[in-house]
């Protein structure tokens, strides 16, 4: 498949997106159709972003077809999940339309401005729209590009007028490595996405390959509590004179998070930067999420703007979609829906709603997301979900790959029985609503947990508990 970027964005002028609904893929399309660009693009079904994007003036056709792309479209973009098979690009090709990645794509459209990206293996969404909301409080009016909503279909991207452009930085196929930031973040280094990474080497020598595309005179923000950014400073510090800021917990972090006071479902956060104690608010719980609000304090000031002017915007971001969002609540019982799929994001998630949540119970209701990273790490999704008092598996929710032999949700639920946890299979949807909603009592918690279309039952558990 062709990689590069068109000579000019003037080929961008007329893009065709295969798969434009996708969180990466629509924020792009939203900002050149922002920028004057004619654009068009299919998606699978129809959505809330697909409208979105319509009433920006895009064409969105749904369904994958080769009559969908125009003879004057002057590019295709696509991303890693669409397979060489696809009906549109089989006739892009036969037209001798340009393919972009939608990497090269987002890299162009930072070109000429000060680009923040944000990289790490969980927390990148989150990050990035702390950095989005906060500039945009300030009056910095910055470009953004974001893995999610931030609290509308179609939020997850803005061109601005300002000299910011702040994206999420995906490491998932490398495509990080297109980018030359002004200020990079890496928020933590961990073993995933195993169909394109066969080692934690491999991780490594990824992300140092990222850190050499920042700037000239540009910075590195990293974490130094978790183990693997910790380990991936120490070989960057071997080969390289890069400015690193590290933040953290840890005494010799240089922003030293000094304390996290949890207060409902906020965090009280105070740091020591340049000898002073800083203290702000974070609207969202958990101590990640406060690390998170800590990188965005700290790419912020590598960008040269005052540390109070962003401890006090940070208050301003509430959420982003399927981040610990509350659905609503029915019966005494409030349904949440959280988009992790990792077992360190599952675990934060849940260590974050029991500080929250005082004596109430947890039930999860639980969809693994990729054969590939279930057989990774199934074990350790299973020990995750014995932090929640209840839980209900879904299947795997395959997205972009095939089945692999032998591997199923029962890995998760045998790990987590073994961990003591209290666990059911569910083989449909409706089987696993009305699980999910005949365990719960006034006063617990619900969460919908995962990256694929678990999503869309958090409304159908309320129904549910509507009786």
């Amino acid at each position: 498949m062709a990689s590069g970027l068109p000579q000019s964005m003037g080929d961008m002028d007329r893009p065709h997106f295969i798969g434009i609904g996708g969180a990466g893929m629509s924020g792009i399309a939203k900002i050149l159709a922002q920028r004057g660009a004619q654009v068009a693009g299919s998606d699978a079904r129809e959505s809330a972003t697909a409208e979105a994007l319509r009433a920006l003036g895009a064409t969105v056709h749904i369904g994958h077809a080769a009559a969908h792309v125009a003879p004057d479209t002057t590019c295709v973009v696509v991303s890693s999940a669409i397979r060489e098979d696809n009906p549109e690009l089989a006739r892009a090709k036969e037209l001798g339309i340009p393919v972009v990645h939608r990497s090269d794509a987002l890299a162009g459209l930072m070109d000429g401005l000060r680009p923040i990206a944000v990289a790490g293996t969980h927390g990148k969404t989150t990050t990035t729209s702390m950095l989005a909301v906060s500039l945009s409080s300030l009056g910095l009016n910055p470009s953004y590009a974001i893995g999610g909503d931030l609290d509308a279909p179609g939020s997850n991207a803005l061109h601005g007028e300002g000299d910011i452009f702040v994206a999420e930085a995906d490491e998932s196929d490398r495509s990080f490595h297109k980018y030359k930031p002004e200020v990079a973040i890496i928020l933590n280094v961990e073993l995933d996405h195993h169909a394109n990474y066969a080692s934690m080497d491999e991780i490594y020598e990824s992300f140092e390959t990222f850190t050499t595309k920042i700037v000239p005179g540009g910075t590195l923000v990293i974490a130094a509590d978790q183990s693997g950014a910790a380990e991936l400073t120490r070989r960057i510090r071997e080969k390289t004179s890069l400015n690193i800021v590290t933040y953290g917990e840890s005494e010799s972090s240089d922003i030293r998070i000094h304390k996290i006071t949890p207060r409902g479902l906020t965090s009280e956060v105070t740091v020591l930067l340049d000898g002073k104690l800083l203290t702000f608010t974070v609207s969202v719980p958990g101590r990640h999420y406060a690390h998170n609000a800590v990188a965005a304090l700290a790419a912020g000031v590598a960008m040269g703007i005052p540390a109070r002017n962003l401890a006090s915007a940070i208050k301003s971001y509430t959420g982003v979609k399927r981040r610990l969002q509350l659905k609503g609540e029915e019966s005494g019982v409030q349904v949440i829906d959280s988009y992790a799929h990792h077992p360190t994001e599952m675990s934060a998630d849940l260590e974050a709603m029991r500080a929250a949540a005082d004596d109430s119970r947890l039930l999860v209701l639980f969809q693994p997301h990729l054969f590939s990273r279930t057989q990774e790490l199934g074990k350790e999704m299973g020990d995750a979900l014995a932090l929640a008092d209840a839980s209900v598996v879904l299947d795997i929710y395959p997205a972009r790959e095939d089945p692999i032999p032998g591997i199923t949700s029962e890995l998760i639920i045998d790990a987590a029985r073994a961990a003591g946890a209290d666990v059911q299979a569910a083989h449909d949807k409706d089987a696993a609503v009305a699980a999910i909603a005949g365990m719960a009592k006034p006063g617990d918690l619900v969460l919908t947990m995962g990256a694929g279309d678990v999503t869309d039952l958090g409304p159908r558990i309320l129904n549910h508990l509507k009786g």
